[in-house]
């Protein structure tokens, strides 16, 4: 029978957590060991952008086909670079939710098999709630409450960050998420995949001299944000230029794209905190690596007073200390005790 309550209810009150992270919500294969949800001993990323290049994208199976190979070793060399043997593992924290369904269930299911053949309680954690957490590690001066920045290919999410363990989603995308929108672009500019990086490169050389279809707040609140009309507006300016037998001027499309993506995203930002009275905004997810956004925050934040906070890039991909690290907070808290029923939830929000 696989019941660890008791076990758990213990590890509330002892110092010196250890915590076994899994992270395969996508094509990075991750696992490491993180100390009292602050100190990294490990962490371990298998990325797999060099085999889904040729296809321009990540496919969901062969992602999943990876995972499955990669994680046994992956999980064995976060343990053996940490320095710690398995008796000095306290609980095994897994990313059952969002992300590709699966390539979820591997993860899931390898965290589900250390718990039990080790006999550790297993903790569920939410992907977004983790990207959070990326700064905790980074920061480690960093308290609730504050707004947090979610910009990864999949959400973006403008997130009141109330406590540890209590997060309320102040706003976000309509439709595409940024991280969407700038793979979207890439690919029509044919700079292959990932995008966001090449885009963030070239938009450095070029001029943000194009007007393209103005990033805007959605009608039905004021902050819910839209990219599906950028993302139409460059496909429109693209296809119009090579109609016509145009070179394209892909730097300075790169540019203007980004500086029309990021501003509104900052702006509401802004908003956001400002209404919470919040001091400090933390960026988070993998577009919290581009350096426009990093830089536009920190200016326009400065203004109002409000510091801003970020994790090195190596934290800003999926990668499985941010994973170890929410899931303390998890134990610490009494929370996300799972047992050998638990399953991937692809669509999971943020605070389920």
């Amino acid at each position: 029978m696989y019941d660890f309550t008791e076990q758990f209810e213990a590890l509330r009150h002892k110092s010196n957590i250890n915590v076994l992270g899994i992270e395969s919500s996508c094509d990075e294969t991750a696992a490491a060991v993180v100390c009292d949800g602050r100190n990294i001993l490990s962490n371990v990323i298998l990325s797999q952008v060099d085999i889904h290049k040729i296809f321009g994208g990540v496919v969901p199976e062969v992602a999943s086909r990876n995972h499955t190979l990669a994680l046994p070793s992956i999980a064995d060399r976060a343990i053996k670079e940490s320095g710690l043997t398995l008796e000095d593992i306290d609980a095994v924290a897994v990313t059952y939710g969002a992300g590709l369904v699966g390539a979820l269930i591997v993860g899931v299911t390898a965290a589900k098999s250390l718990a039990y053949a080790w006999r550790k309680p297993l903790i569920k954690v939410n992907h977004l709630e983790g990207h959070i957490a990326a700064n905790f590690l980074e920061h480690k001066e960093l308290t609730p409450p504050f707004l947090s920045v979610v910009a990864s290919g999949g959400h973006t999410g403008l997130i009141w960050v109330e406590d540890y363990c209590s997060y309320y989603q102040m706003g976000g995308t309509t439709d595409d998420a940024i991280g969407e929108a700038f793979d979207k672009v890439a690919r029509l500019l044919g700079l292959g995949y990932p995008g966001g990086p090449a885009i963030d490169r070239l938009a450095k050389e070029g001029k943000p001299s194009i007007s393209f279809y103005k990033t805007e707040k959605h009608a039905n609140s004021e902050h819910s944000l839209s990219y599906s009309g950028l993302k139409t507006a460059v496909v429109n300016y693209v296809h119009n230029l090579r109609q016509r037998g145009e070179e394209l001027p892909i730097a300075d499309i790169c540019a203007s794209f980004t500086h029309a993506a990021v501003d509104i995203l900052v702006e509401t930002a802004i908003d956001c905190a400002t209404e919470k009275g919040s001091d400090k905004i933390v960026l988070a997810g993998g577009v919290a690596a581009n350096s426009y956004l990093r830089s536009k925050l920190e200016y326009q934040a400065d203004k109002k007073g409000i510091k801003t906070l970020s994790p090195s890039l190596i934290l800003c991909t999926d990668n499985a200390a941010m994973i170890a690290s929410r899931a303390y907070y998890s134990i610490i808290n009494g929370r996300d005790l799972a047992g050998l029923d638990l399953n991937a939830v692809s669509g999971l929000r943020i605070g389920e």
